[in-house]
């Protein structure tokens, strides 16, 4: 297997078809999860499979505008099977987005539809193909469409409804952040202050190859500058984790010898965040619903040398935390994650527009039961990798107006980030960061 061939059979593993269909898998995978299970199949070196992932990644991103391109060159070829289409759109993506060689990408992909369909579809890719080059069709412009907001879905490869809703959001920045969720997302990581300071965390990944600097909000995050992916934290010293997940917990601010709750622990790199600032003072609770889930955040706990409970169940529900109080609340919501558009490739053509009205009502939920458990005087920190105002503003408004909460402070770090009502507010693809939501509220004494 070469690196097209990889990225054919990830893209097809995101994008599966009937099973029926000749020689196509029914299972569906994200796009990270199946090139980590693909790739470990091959004997590929890193040159190729970075060269597999940037094609199968971009190809995912950029597939509306991919079938744009596409769309004269095959006006009369509407039952052509999927792996040919699939074909098309890499290559397409190659030779419209990389610095292609282009004879050498249009035989590969011609040899390529060969091995997946027959002679006569191959002739027709190695057509459409030698056509677009002869052409050199210019990127979508404005004047080509009736629509602008079509237009602009088109040419950034967006969802029309997500391009509504971020252009009403963010106004004369929407744009920006149209193009810069198709840009690599930054990958970060979080140290374990309990094992190593960030400048001693720094110089064992530099002696690893991995350059990072620090970032200017988080302090235990360190974002990466160059080098291959991250390499695994001896004994729990660092994990990955995207500097605006990281940014919950430090709005939250655990301290020394609190007692701290953390809903929806998933995984558990909050959990461990937090863990680590407690610095083995105080105490911290984590309750998550999935045992899969749980087994791994107890596995984490355990090698970050952070001490805490668990608690397997719905955190909703009424009997879960009985009258416990806590002095901090984290409360990372489940959500529609249309903030990780651009970490995620798949995830601008999996989600739906009504998922931020139905994730709400969840939402809603965990707070109105949260509220109960907090002393008076402590925070409730609201977290959310989502931009949809049903998740993030009207969640919280509609709290504030029937609770005895009220919106506390936001260490300056943020003013950058900041809504006019005083929440973080993190535009997706923006120095390469995932959209996120977080509210901080206290309740009054």
């Amino acid at each position: 297997m070469n690196a097209r061939e990889l990225a054919l059979s990830v893209v097809r593993d995101v994008f599966p078809c009937h099973p029926q269909s000749r020689g196509m898998h029914s299972a569906e995978r994200g796009a990270q999860a199946s090139f980590d299970y693909r790739a470990r199949r091959t004997q590929l070196d890193e040159r190729d499979r970075a060269f597999a992932a940037e094609l199968s990644y971009g190809a995912i991103k950029m597939r509306r505008t991919l079938d744009w391109y596409l769309e004269p060159f095959l006006s009369s070829q509407r039952d052509l099977p999927p792996v040919v289409r699939e074909v098309l759109r890499l290559a397409i993506y190659e030779l419209a987005y990389t610095r292609a060689d282009e004879h050498a990408t249009v035989f590969e992909f011609v040899n390529l539809a060969k091995r997946h369909a027959h002679r006569g579809l191959a002739n027709l890719v190695n057509a459409v193909l030698r056509n677009f080059l002869r052409q050199r069709p210019p990127p979508p412009r404005l004047e080509r469409f009736d629509d602008e907001e079509e237009y602009l879905a088109t040419r950034y490869s967006l969802p029309t409804w997500l391009v509504r809703q971020w252009r009403t959001l963010f106004g004369s920045s929407a744009e920006t952040i149209f193009a810069a969720v198709n840009d690599p997302p930054r990958a970060a990581v979080a140290i374990n202050t309990l094992k190593a300071t960030p400048d001693e965390a720094a110089r064992r990944l530099a002696a690893l190859g991995v350059e990072t600097r620090g970032s200017a909000i988080v302090p235990e995050a360190l974002l990466l500058e160059r080098g291959g992916g991250v390499p695994p934290g001896d004994e729990g010293e660092w994990w990955p984790q995207s500097e605006s997940s990281a940014m919950a917990v430090d709005v939250l601010g655990p301290q020394p010898g609190e007692a701290i709750l953390d809903v929806c622990s998933g995984r558990g790199n909050k959990a461990l965040q937090i863990g680590a600032r407690l610095a083995g003072q105080g105490t911290l609770l984590c309750v998550e619903r999935d045992e899969r889930k749980v087994s791994t955040l107890r596995r984490r706990m355990e090698g970050a040398g952070v001490a805490a409970g668990v608690v397997i169940g719905d955190a909703t529900a009424e009997s879960l935390l009985g009258d416990q109080r806590f002095d901090r609340i984290l409360v990372d919501a489940p959500c529609s994650g249309i903030g990780l558009v651009g970490r995620h490739p798949e995830t601008r053509w999996k989600k739906a527009a009504t998922d931020g009205e139905r994730l709400s009502l969840t939402q809603r939920a965990l707070l109105e039961r949260m509220a109960r458990n907090v002393y008076p005087g402590g925070a409730l920190v609201y977290a959310v990798c989502s931009t949809d105002p049903r998740e993030t503003t009207e969640v919280i408004d509609d709290f504030l107006a029937r609770e005895n909460f009220e919106r506390g402070l936001i260490p300056g770090a943020y003013e950058r980030l900041l809504t006019d009502a005083g929440d973080v507010l993190v535009p997706p693809g923006v120095e390469g960061r995932d959209g996120f939501y977080i509210a901080r509220i206290e309740r009054r004494p």
